[in-house]
């Protein structure tokens, strides 16, 4: 079993691009991590390119067989007061459009707070 699941980490700073992986189930977590990475040093419009890219190989990947799936982790932080440095709201917003670009080729989408799922697609 576990050589059919790659789980790759933004918290452990893995890189989230598509690998030559035979398995089943891809886990992609902490896509807000690999953006405050990216943050750092890229602007705002670069990172959505950029992950756009990731996760249109990693879907041309979840086509090739019918039991692939990929499956992509982020934590909320659009939640709360703007941050004041520039880079924290560069961070800020490009998570969000990338959430939303991940959401609209996604099959399914579900949102869990509290430990409860919702699922929104």
């Amino acid at each position: 079993m576990e050589n059919d699941v790659l789980w790759l980490s933004g918290y452990r700073k893995e890189q989230p691009e598509l690998i030559d992986f035979q398995g089943k189930t891809v886990v992609l977590q902490g896509l807000d991590a690999w953006i405050q990475q990216d943050a750092e040093k890229m602007d705002s419009d670069s990172i959505r390119k950029r992950w756009k890219e990731i996760m249109a190989d990693w879907r041309i990947w979840e086509k090739e067989r019918d039991e692939h799936n990929c499956i992509v982790i982020g934590s909320d932080i659009s939640k709360g007061i703007v941050p004041m440095e520039a880079r924290d709201r560069r961070w800020r917003d490009a998570c969000g459009w990338v959430f939303q670009d991940v959401a609209s080729i996604s099959r399914r989408v579900d949102i869990i707070w509290y430990g409860i799922n919702q699922r929104i697609k």
